[in-house]
């Protein structure tokens, strides 16, 4: 795409958002960051499925999971380089969003969102019982190695460089994809899919393919995170993982661009200005979410958007 077709909104954005990344390790702790990048892609691959495909899945923790327990497994035990680990992991969350989305695109709404959830959780069972996971222990002491054999991710500032390299990857692949012509149908599906049916395109090959590139971006997450904090756990492929890419992608905004990545770092540093509170983590932060909702309906960049009429 001509990079003079980019509105200026995002271009100064993407600007902005470069800046921060470059600046942020020097002032701010290192992992905290890359937790924040992970998820990050993991709430913006999330975001090309619910906006601009307007399809709700509740199974994304399968494919961020799942890559997070393949990569480990394959970093430790079969003793793959970094960047050969986190491939790993996007091929095997890949296949698994092939063979999920082949059977959910086949239902709409509700029930969409039902029979993502219910696969979700045969993966997560899977993962519970496998015993390549570790069962409830996880996978621990994964090693970070060195990338291409010669980088030594041991250092948290190189691994930064890193993760903030793939992050920035994956979101401008992302964009691409949105703002690619197959990317404009997938806007026409989710506004009208039976007129976008009836001018000839195969709807649910569209769908299934977008399906898919979400998960695999979803597992180049997951398996990221997964040699950023050296650990896989069940937790990484439980429901509840699904339910923080939804409230990132709620609380950034659905169907803006830099709205998932924003809500990935308010989301993330409340988690971790609030981990004194114990339990009470989720009441307070179910709070915040509902006051986000009633304050700003279109998320955080969704309301800047609004208010100044300028894509972002």
């Amino acid at each position: 795409m001509n990079p003079m077709n980019v509105p200026a909104s995002q271009r100064i954005a993407f600007v902005v958002m470069l800046a921060m990344i470059a600046v942020s390790p020097f002032v701010l702790y290192p992992v905290f960051l890359m937790k924040v990048l992970c998820f990050a892609l993991f709430a913006a691959a999330f975001n090309l499925l619910i906006g601009f495909v307007g399809l709700l899945s509740f199974g994304h923790a399968a494919y961020f999971g799942m890559s997070s327990y393949v990569s480990a497994h394959a970093a430790k035990v079969w003793g793959f380089t970094p960047e050969l680990a986190i491939l790993a992991g996007t091929a095997v969350a890949t296949l698994l969003g092939i063979a999920i989305g082949w059977i959910a695109i086949r239902r709409q709404g509700i029930y969409f969102a039902m029979i993502t959830l219910a696969l979700a959780q045969m993966v997560f069972f899977f993962c519970l019982q496998a015993p390549f996971t570790g069962g409830e222990d996880g996978i621990q002491a994964v090693p970070r190695g060195r990338l291409f054999g010669v980088l030594d991710l041991a250092n948290d500032m190189a691994l930064y460089w890193v993760v903030a390299a793939i992050f920035i990857a994956g979101f401008l692949f992302l964009y691409r994809v949105v703002h690619s012509p197959f990317g404009q149908v997938l806007k026409a599906i989710r506004e009208n899919e039976p007129r976008a049916i009836s001018l000839g395109y195969r709807v649910d090959d569209y769908k299934l393919i977008a399906f898919v590139i979400s998960a695999a971006m979803t597992g180049v997450a997951g398996g990221t995170k997964a040699i950023v904090f050296q650990l896989a756990t069940l937790t990484d492929v439980n429901w509840p993982m699904s339910g923080e890419a939804v409230l990132m992608t709620l609380v950034g905004g659905i169907g803006t661009i830099f709205g998932p990545p924003v809500g990935a770092l308010v989301i993330i540093a409340m988690q971790n200005e609030l981990a004194q509170l114990g339990a009470w983590v989720t009441v307070v932060q179910g709070v915040i979410f509902v006051a986000c909702v009633l304050a700003f309906r279109k998320g955080i960049i969704g309301e800047i958007q609004a208010k100044f009429g300028k894509p972002l």
